[in-house]
Order: C-alpha cells, then structure tokens, then sequence
C-alpha cells in the first residue's frame, strides 16, 4: 500500500505557533503507525531536476527520474490518451488568471469545473488549432497542447511558481510561437464565463519509454488519483487506473472512494495500490493553512483509519506514505527539500519514531526511488 498526501511537508508557521501543519493536525492514526514502523528523508526530487509532481511520484513509483523523466506535459499527454510521435511534443496548458499589471493572480484560473472548461478549449481548437497544433480537454485547469518536436526548445516556468508574482513568460528559440499562442488566447478565454483570462504553456517534453511495474518489480499494481499526471505515469507503467466517483483534486475530494477503491482493489487480484490526494497541495499553493490542517486530518480519520482495519481484515500488509514534494504554505509553490518518509510492516515492528518534518530532520536523505524496492522487499 502507498499513500501519498501530494505536498504535505511544510515548514514551521507563525499561525501555528511555529508548528508545521503536520505537526498541528489531529493525526492519531497516523501517529500510531509511526510508533510502530519506520521513519526517514527521501529525497524525492533528485539534484538538478525540477520540484514537481511528475518528478516526485515518479521517485515514489520507483523509478528513477535522472532516467525516465523527459517533462511532466507528455506524462499527462498519456492520461487522456494521447500517444506522441517521434516527431512531437506536448505542453501543459493552464487555464490562469494574470491581471492587467502582468501578476499571476491565479495559476488554476478559478478552478473550473472540467465541462466548463472543455468548452473552452475546444474554442481554442477550433480557432487556434491546426494540424500540426492542437489543444486537448484535460481535468478542471489543466489541459494539454500537442506541438512540432522542434517547438519545445524554450524555457518555461510553472504558473504554481508565480503566485501572486509578476508572469515569467517563455525564453528561447521556440519562445515567440509559444507567446503568439499565448496572446491570441486571450481573445477567447478571457471572453468566456471562466474566471481565467488566457493560456499558459509549460512542462513539455517528448513523451518517456518506461519499463511495466510488473516487469520492474513482480506485482500487479492499481492507482486512483483525481490527477492526469499521476495517471499518466499509471497509464506509462502499466498500472490500472481505477476512477473514483467524486475525486476532485481539490479540498472536497471523495476520501472514502478512494480508501474503499484501494480495498476492493487488494481484495481482489491487486497486490500493490496507491492512493493520491492533491488537497493538501492545493492548500499549499493558496497558502490556506486552514485547508492545509484539515486535509491532514482529513487523510487521518476518512482514509487511514479505516483503510488499516481493512487491511487487517485482509491479512499481512506494509504501508509507505510520504509526499512527491514540499509546498510550504508561505511560499505558495514546490520547493527540493527532502520529506518524511514512513514504512509500516503489519508483521513485523520498526525501530518507532514520529512522522513531523521536524523528527525526521536528523536522517539523511534516502533517493526517493529507492523506497519502492525497500516496501516490495526486493
């Protein structure tokens, strides 16, 4: 089993009396399992190489991103299906909000629902589009852009990274068509219903050739996410991607879905599950500590305590849980520290500790994609 609390690790907050949220949330579950398994640092995010989700649940997956990872668009390009040729590339395409003095006000552009905003890429197919460019509905803000190879030869910075920030547009050879896309947008998202007001491109890549988990590690594995990047790497790797009804990626995702999804799974013929949240993410990059503690908590009581007594009733289990990465809520984007990691084995007990930024502070950082190996037992 691996749990993954997108971007939990933080730093200690003033609003919190100089605690982190994970260290402020009512945690008991989580608490216990900490005492009887096993904690460390991973570092997630290898030397070098950007702080972002694809990077981070491609460590936790267990693979090695110096390796597989070629850009985190062509990752959830594969989510919706989309199979690149030699010959392309695929760019994220945000819906955002940057207001009139050129400050990104809002990387998620409101957080449209996804029918909204499917509208409105599909406007921008029609008008923008060609055959050899071309826009493609993704999940609420995120959707992708399908380019010429030779397009991706520019420098472009996550929108997550501006927050309330003056906009870093795109250097480069292949910079001007990227920003002539871009300004032409504005004419159609910033006229429709969205509270966005134009496209940002970013994250390409061509898409990556990555070994099967079950070729790699010997078992059948299944994921569920409201994410397109994390099924994308689902979808690379051969691993089922189970939908869950009412996963949002947003603070009122179905918890319970996704912990029953994980059971049902394990009952069945499914040896290894993941499950993913991204609230405690979102949190992070509005800077909402509030939202930030009771996604902790919200892990705690609506997933891991019923998914351990259900795993129980299962038989012998182990357990990982850590973060792709840190977003601290007073910076408002990714950063490359090291985060918590827990390994539990229901069989056997682990030297104990606490699972804080602070108690694990001490460990040296293990490579993030080592860990799978060590819960696998390989």
């Amino acid at each position: 089993m691996v749990c993954v609390p997108d971007g939990c690790a933080d730093e200690p907050l003033a609003q919190l009396g100089g605690r982190t949220p994970l260290q402020a949330a009512a945690m008991p579950t989580l608490a216990a399992l900490a005492r009887r398994g096993e904690v460390g640092r991973a570092a997630v995010i290898p030397e070098g190489m950007p702080p972002g989700s694809d990077v981070g649940n491609m460590s936790i997956l267990g693979y090695d991103p110096a390796e597989y990872h070629t850009g985190r668009a062509p990752i959830e390009a594969a989510a919706l299906g989309l199979r690149l040729r030699p010959d392309q590339v695929a760019y994220r395409c945000n819906l955002v909000n940057i207001g009139a003095d050129g400050t990104m006000l809002d990387f998620a552009g409101g957080h449209p629902s996804t029918e909204d905003a499917t509208k409105v890429i599909e406007q921008l197919q029609a008008e923008l589009g060609s055959d050899d460019v071309s826009f493609h509905p993704g999940f609420q803000y995120r959707h992708i852009l399908v380019a010429p190879r030779d397009w991706g030869d520019a420098d472009c910075t996550p929108p997550h990274d501006l927050s309330d920030k003056p906009a870093v547009f795109p250097t480069g050879p292949s910079a001007p068509k990227l920003q002539a896309l871009m300004d032409a947008s504005r004419d159609i998202v910033g006229a429709s219903p969205l509270a966005a007001s134009q496209i940002w491109l970013w994250g390409q890549g061509p898409q990556p050739q990555m070994t099967p988990f079950r070729e790699a590690y010997g078992l059948k594995a299944g994921l569920c996410t409201a994410v397109d990047l994390i099924r994308g790497l689902g979808v690379l790797t051969d691993i089922e991607v189970v939908e869950v009804e009412g996963a949002t990626g947003w603070f009122d995702t179905n918890y319970e879905g996704k912990r029953d999804a994980a059971l049902e799974a394990l009952a069945g013929d499914t040896d290894l599950f993941l499950i993913h949240v991204e609230a405690t993410d979102e949190a992070g990059h509005a800077g909402n500590v509030e939202e930030k503690v009771k996604a902790l908590e919200n892990w705690d009581s609506r997933i891991l305590a019923p998914l351990i007594a259900g795993l129980d009733a299962l038989g012998p289990w182990r357990l990982l849980l850590l973060p792709d990465h840190a977003t601290p809520l007073a910076l408002k984007t990714h950063t490359m520290d090291s985060v918590p990691w827990l390994l539990v084995d229901s069989a056997v007990d682990g030297p104990g500790g606490a699972y804080t930024e602070a108690d694990t502070a001490g460990f040296t950082p293990v490579p993030g994609h080592e860990l799978m190996a060590r819960l696998v037992g390989r």
